[in-house]
């Protein structure tokens, strides 16, 4: 997280300017229908606004810093691993399950919490020597799952990882240090993904977008750590025993179960940290209507905390700034309505003739323009270049509808069930969007379109001509119709990302540079890996070799990607001077040491910059315009990887620009 004092006054002085012109010279009561309808704007401005300065305020806040990784107390305290699942694929399963296990630390018992009560899973237990539970009453979901296994372990301490999410070796070594201090309740790390989500993919974008949780563990919670407010996500975490069973267990009133746990030990009297490093990572939704199922849940959930004895606003224990924090986390989720509201904003003038906002050309220039423009500017280097402005809007875009039922819904009583988010691919071709997402855009965009037709020049004053007053400047008019073409591109944007990219089998690639040899015959052939994953490589030939007679060719291995372990390469593609192909048979060594190599060593997953928004947007919109082609040979979507540190030539944690993280071949 960067701090910047001048920036947060700044944007602190530009927007009580903003908003004193908003409340005293911009509304619009010419009639009882303008005076509702500039009213509603203004109360939407003002909700997100005041979760925007809010966040901005805490950074302003003296720093609790994490203190410096203790080393594991000697004899270690015993922890045992949670791993729930509820219908996860075997595979998956597994690779979670291995990872556990090779976690570096002495005394650590691997639990696998299976709600789905299937045999294989037992059998996979047994076969890699974990302990399986299974229970015969499956209450309260995820929360329940977790309770019935702490009546069964007895470790001091308690890790939880989702059944899809792969923690590095160091990973306890980093994290139990900390507990050497017995006020310690927890410490979360980062949650990071190993293939890009379906935004991202449907897209193109895996250079240019981060994923929109970045913003939250690289701004948000290093924040709530300055106030020992840091919110427990649910897995990737570690928790004292003792702490948990002090505050019953894990919340079962709301399936965020996370979160009301976290709060309940904040108010408990315990400190809890924030690690910043990413020790960690597992699988966002394959699909976009599994990813709006996922944000719906998070929102339900959160606000279901309301209603519970871990609600924020009245629990006892925890302090003013604690409250606020933890409140405004909840209350956030209200500002997908006041988003909605203006979203739909540009359409009044354009549809009923009446401007909800009034614009002069002087305030335009001196009082509007600047603050948006501050924003604009400011929000990457403030959110530690997390995210910019505008694009992350993207994802808001995209699931405004659905989690605005959700939580409208969840406001009047009426919560959304608990619905664990698919980790499998489903079906062998492409289903086409989801209706629930697709059918609101379109009609948004309709709309849009159409106040955009009634804006051209000479068409408005028809709309007065039917008894419409229009008290508007042309200062007014500009904005409006500049906000509707921004609304109509993000729109267009959320459309196209709602198409699901054919050929995605949920196998996560990875860019990863490493220089390898193919060997052949006796013949080692340079070449510079490009794409790798646990099922086969991509690779980059060295200049004048000829791909075209190596993918008909037999006995291949790859040399350098498994140190003094060759990996058996079959061809199943050639490119311009690149290879593509399947690993052979593996034996159960070569599969450790590779999975070790993907998923679990050390210094693995980078931390990335967003680019510039002014680099970044002339290129999304040419997505616009070009045939999304799916996923093959030489067109994957990839996740960019550190190499291992042998080989790195950068510092160990290196921030890598987005645009230079992941190649780009042409797909």
């Amino acid at each position: 997280m960067t701090r910047l004092p001048w920036a947060v006054l700044l944007l602190t002085l530009l927007g009580i300017r903003y908003l004193v012109w908003r409340m005293g010279a911009s509304l619009n009561l010419a009639s009882p229908l303008a005076a509702t309808l500039s009213l509603l704007t203004l109360a939407a401005e003002l909700v997100l606004l005041a979760g925007y300065f809010l966040q901005l305020w805490f950074t302003l806040l003296p720093e609790r810093p994490v203190p410096p990784a203790c080393p594991v107390p000697d004899p270690a305290p015993p922890v045992d691993v949670l791993v729930p699942t509820c219908g996860e694929p075997l595979e998956l399963v597994e690779r979670c399950l291995r990872g556990c296990l090779a976690m570096d630390y002495p005394d650590l018992t691997v639990w696998l919490l299976d709600d789905g009560a299937r045999p294989e899973l037992e059998t996979l237990c047994h076969r890699l020597g974990c302990r399986y539970l299974a229970r015969s009453e499956r209450r309260h979901a995820k929360a329940g799952n977790l309770n019935h296994a702490l009546d069964h372990c007895r470790g001091a301490l308690v890790a939880v990882f989702d059944a899809d999410v792969v923690p590095l070796r160091p990973f306890l070594t980093r994290t139990v240090g900390f507990f050497r201090d017995p006020a310690v309740g927890f410490v979360q790390t980062p949650q990071s993904y190993m293939n890009a989500d379906p935004v991202i993919r449907n897209l193109r974008l895996e250079r240019w977008l981060l994923p929109d949780e970045e913003s939250f563990y690289r701004w948000i919670q290093p924040t709530r750590q300055n106030l020992n407010a840091v919110v427990c996500a649910g897995t990737s975490f570690v928790m004292r025993r003792e702490a948990l069973d002090r505050v019953g267990g894990f919340e079962t009133a709301t399936p965020s179960e996370d979160l009301a746990t976290g709060i309940r030990i904040a108010a408990a009297g315990y400190r809890n940290h924030y690690l910043t490093e990413k020790l960690s990572a597992g699988l966002a939704p394959f699909t976009a209507a599994a990813m709006a199922r996922q944000r719906c849940r998070w929102g339900s959930g959160s606000l279901q905390t309301l209603r519970t004895g871990a609600s924020p606003l009245s629990i006892t224990g925890l302090s003013l700034l604690q409250r606020l924090a933890y409140s405004e986390g909840i209350l956030h989720w209200f500002s997908f309505p006041a988003q909605l509201v203006l979203l739909c904003t540009p359409l009044s003038l354009g549809l009923l003739g009446i401007a909800p906002i009034l614009i002069g050309g002087e305030a335009l220039l001196t009082v509007a323009m600047p603050f948006f423009l501050s924003q604009l500017l400011l929000t990457r280097w403030l959110s530690g270049h997390a995210r910019t402005a505008i694009l992350p809007e993207l994802y808001r875009w995209i699931f405004q509808l659905p989690i605005c039922a959700a939580v409208i819904s969840t406001a009047l009583g009426r919560p959304r069930r608990f619905r664990v988010t698919p980790k499998a691919v489903v079906g062998a071709g492409p289903a086409g969007p989801d209706p629930g997402l697709l059918l609101p855009l379109l009609v948004l965009l309709g709309l849009q379109l159409l106040a955009l037709w009634n804006l051209a020049p000479g068409r408005l004053p028809l709309l007065a001509g039917q008894g419409v007053a229009l008290p508007v400047s042309a200062a007014t008019v500009g904005v409006v119709l500049g906000w509707s073409l921004l609304n109509g591109m993000l729109l267009l944007l959320a459309i196209r990302s709602c198409w699901d990219r054919p050929g995605y089998d949920g196998v996560p690639w990875f860019a990863l540079a490493l220089p390898v040899h193919l060997q052949h015959r006796g013949v080692r052939q340079r070449a510079r890996l490009r794409a790798i994953s646990a099922a086969g490589a991509e690779l980059n030939l060295e200049s004048g070799a000829d791909g075209e007679s190596l993918a008909s060719a037999e006995g291949l291995t790859v040399e350098g990607v498994l140190p003094d372990l060759p990996l058996p390469f079959v061809p199943m593609a050639q490119g311009a001077g690149a290879v593509g192909g399947v690993w052979g048979p593996l034996t159960p060594l070569q599969r450790d040491r590779l999975d070790a190599l993907l998923y679990r060593r050390e210094g693995l997953w980078p931390t990335i910059r967003a680019p510039s928004e002014l680099r970044t947007l002339p290129l999304v919109l040419l997505r616009l315009l070009q045939r999304i082609r799916p996923e093959g040979w030489f067109r994957r979507s990839l996740i960019p990887q550190l190499p291992p540190l042998a080989a790195l030539p950068l510092p160990r944690h290196a921030d890598l620009p987005a645009a230079a993280a992941v190649p780009d071949p042409a797909r």
